[in-house]
């Protein structure tokens, strides 16, 4: 599992950005996926989750309403649709897998066991 972010960048607030998630490996159609943040000075947050198939998916309440997960397993991509940007969602960006099929609330990482590298996006007041 090789995960690489991308998308990010500058935007006002109430623009939008788009993240994509590339896995360069042969089994990111079987694995559950989600986005994390990660603020300077903060711990990293939960932001989405979906699983294997797409037929489930789940939001911090933060970005609810704004913030869309998808997946294209024929393009092994994952993405993150960020509208009505605020200042507050500024952050560095993760993308994460799991090994299995679905995501766990149980846990605080949503039981992700892959970490790409993150995607600074910077929303500006």
């Amino acid at each position: 599992v090789q995960l690489q972010a991308s998308g990010g960048g500058l935007v006002q607030t109430g623009g939008s950005l788009r993240l994509s998630c590339a896995d360069s490996g042969r089994t990111f159609g079987s694995r559950a996926m989600g986005w994390f943040r990660q603020a300077p000075g903060k711990e990293r947050d939960f932001v989405a989750a979906i699983t294997w198939s797409g037929g489930s998916t789940v939001y911090a309440d933060s970005v609810k309403g704004r913030f869309t997960i998808s997946r294209d397993n024929a393009k092994n991509t994952m993405y993150l649709q960020m509208n009505s940007l605020k200042p507050e969602d500024t952050a560095v960006y993760y993308c994460a897998a799991s090994k299995v099929q679905y995501y766990s609330v149980t846990y605080r990482d949503y039981g992700m066991d892959y970490w790409g590298k993150g995607t600074q996006v910077t929303v500006s007041s």
